[in-house]
């Protein structure tokens, strides 16, 4: 049987009316568990673990495994269309892959136009979905052959190279966006190490032996930030309410998503591919492309469609791209790659080369319901687009208790403690003060999320030689990455000095 004859049968299986029933009731979970701060599709899927077992009673095991999956699956990749909808009202990211699409996702909320950053929000993650799906009919054994040649020297690089790339997000000051990744860096240090077992920066606090809680940090700094930004600077509007304006996308809107739209799903696609880059890391480097791309790049950050368009796709093709190493290679790119391949083992399924050939009705099935899950997501996302919009018509008098009480609530149902609403508290004072001295926060948010990866593929890499720092220039990959990493840094830096030369003669 050839390719498509497979994906044949698996739209057979995902088509079946109670898998069309667990594929609706999975993206719709996945919707909600995006829109919640805190939740996050790691822990919405985990939580139904338990569920499918009660809800497959009766079946065969193979199809038991597969209406398991098509549920679980929704989840995932709608947690990813849900989490932009509060970062574009409310500066809320609902998880770690939406932070980016907060920066101008917010701005245009602000400017009016909520619906269209919506609504573009809803198309780029729909095409980029679809993108991803059929590059992941035809691509995954080839791609898994080349991802799992990555070893940890050449992941050291790209996390590096993810680093000094996080200076196309600094604003004006470069020095300001690498101050704040250093920032984030150190305070992804904080509690055991995981190789020596050594307690860091814990001050004898059993609290925080685990570290910090990146959701704690990413909402403290732009949810609870703005929030302060409101009353602080009384941007209350006097009681006068935004008019939102049209609810769906200009002309001009789709053609300036067109680019971004397509770059991001084939950015965000490889890159999940790659074990452990994840669709966080997914959504910053998209932005950070169309911003060095952009002929005006000032307007990220203000208000620019491209922003929202870009890492919405990127985040969401990611998502697809996971999929790649966990199904044909039986390893977990994210934490909730490592779950869905959890809940498969537990149905006597297991991932890796074989799958496709032992398991070919719940591979497939689970392909072709991402197909359906998918255009579920674009049908229900885009008429409520008016509905969500709404919300940013709201008086900030009544809206400020909301986005509190989202914040509040998401963390606590993460980490169920205190000390976490009290560095919530504390981040957002902090995220307050750094935003009004124009200190840039996504790449203090970058540098918490690649800090473990950093060290410990460094620890990888120092090990398997021996302790010889040369392997990172001796790999060629790990040496390209390391070679684009020191350019990106130098190269603004010899154009700024040059523009300061020309000033200086045309001065003389």
């Amino acid at each position: 049987m050839n390719t498509w004859e497979f994906l044949y049968n698996g739209f057979l299986v995902a088509l079946q009316p109670v898998n069309l029933i667990y594929a609706l009731v999975g993206v719709l979970i996945g919707t909600a568990v995006g829109v919640l701060p805190g939740i996050g599709p790691m822990s919405g899927v985990a939580l139904l673990i338990p569920i499918t077992s009660t809800l497959t009673a009766g079946a065969t095991p193979e199809e038991a495994a597969a209406s398991a999956i098509i549920l679980l699956a929704g989840v995932y990749y709608g947690a990813m269309y849900g989490g932009s909808t509060t970062s574009i009202l409310l500066n809320t990211p609902g998880e770690s892959s939406s932070v980016v699409t907060a920066l101008d996702g917010y701005q245009l909320a602000k400017q009016g136009r909520a619906g269209s950053a919506l609504s573009i929000a809803a198309i780029g993650s729909f095409v980029a979905g679809i993108v991803s799906l059929i590059a992941l009919v035809f691509l995954a054994v080839p791609l898994s052959e080349v991802a799992i040649r990555f070893g940890p020297a050449e992941y050291f690089s790209l996390m590096l190279l993810g680093l000094c790339a996080v200076s196309g997000l600094a604003g004006k000051s470069m020095t300001k966006g690498l101050i704040m990744t250093v920032a984030g860096l150190l305070l992804a240090t904080i509690g055991i190490d995981n190789v020596s077992g050594v307690a860091r920066f814990t001050y004898d606090m059993p609290i925080l032996y685990q570290g910090l809680e990146f959701l704690t940090v990413a909402v403290g700094l732009f949810a609870l930030g703005e929030v302060f930004k409101t009353i602080l600077e009384k941007e209350s509007n006097d009681g006068h309410i935004v008019k939102i304006g049209r609810v769906t996308p200009t002309a001009t809107d789709l053609k300036d998503s067109a680019g971004p739209i397509a770059r991001g799903s084939l950015l965000g696609f490889f890159i999940g591919v790659l074990p452990g880059a994840g669709a966080t890391l997914a959504s910053f480097f998209s932005y950070i492309l169309e911003k060095k791309l952009s002929k005006n790049p000032d307007k990220f950050g203000k208000g620019a469609i491209e922003g929202v368009a870009a890492p919405e796709s990127a985040n969401n093709a990611a998502s697809g791209g996971a999929m790649i190493p966990l199904l044909t290679l039986g390893i977990p790119g994210s934490g909730t790659t490592a779950i869905l391949m959890g809940a498969l083992i537990m149905y006597n399924v297991q991932p890796g080369p074989l799958l496709f050939d032992e398991h070919p009705q719940v591979a497939w099935g689970l392909i072709a319901s991402m197909f359906i899950g998918n255009v579920m997501l674009l049908v229900l996302n885009m008429p409520l687009v008016k509905m969500f919009a709404k919300i940013i018509e709201t008086p900030a008098k009544y809206l400020i208790p909301i986005i509190i009480a989202i914040s509040f609530f998401g963390v606590y149902a993460v980490q169920v403690n205190t000390f976490d609403l009290y560095l919530l508290i504390g981040f957002g004072v902090i995220g307050y003060f750094l935003a009004k001295h124009d200190y840039p926060l996504a790449p203090l948010v970058l540098g918490l999320v690649l800090g473990p990866m950093i060290e410990n593929n460094l620890r990888r890499a120092l090990t398997a030689s021996n302790g010889d720092w040369s392997v990172f220039v001796t790999h060629p990959l790990s040496l390209t990455f390391l070679i684009i990493a020191a350019l990106w840094l130098i190269i603004p830096f010899i154009m700024k000095l040059r523009g300061k030369n020309v000033v200086i003669n045309e001065e003389g």
